[in-house]
């Protein structure tokens, strides 16, 4: 299985909401994104989906700048 195969097979979630920004992000952001946000992302798939979708919407603040950027990356690609 490839990396990107197991990626997204990662980001199918419990809710459909994740599944589609996260499917998003991993197509359009994450094969340009720098190595560390790469890490950043795959970091977040290890968080439940409530600490996940509070960290998307907002109710949570992101662990770092890094995350950070990808959080709003997360953001754009699911309005877009």
């Amino acid at each position: 299985m490839s990396e990107l195969s197991r990626l997204r097979w990662r980001c199918r979630r419990g809710m459909k909401e994740l599944d589609v920004v996260l499917e998003s992000y991993l197509a359009v952001c994450y094969p340009d994104a720098p190595q560390n946000e790469q890490t950043a992302f795959e970091r977040l798939l290890e968080l439940s989906d409530p600490e996940l979708l509070y960290r998307v919407t907002g109710r949570d603040a992101p662990a770092d700048e890094i995350e950070a950027r990808v959080i709003e990356a997360l953001r754009r690609t699911a309005h877009s």
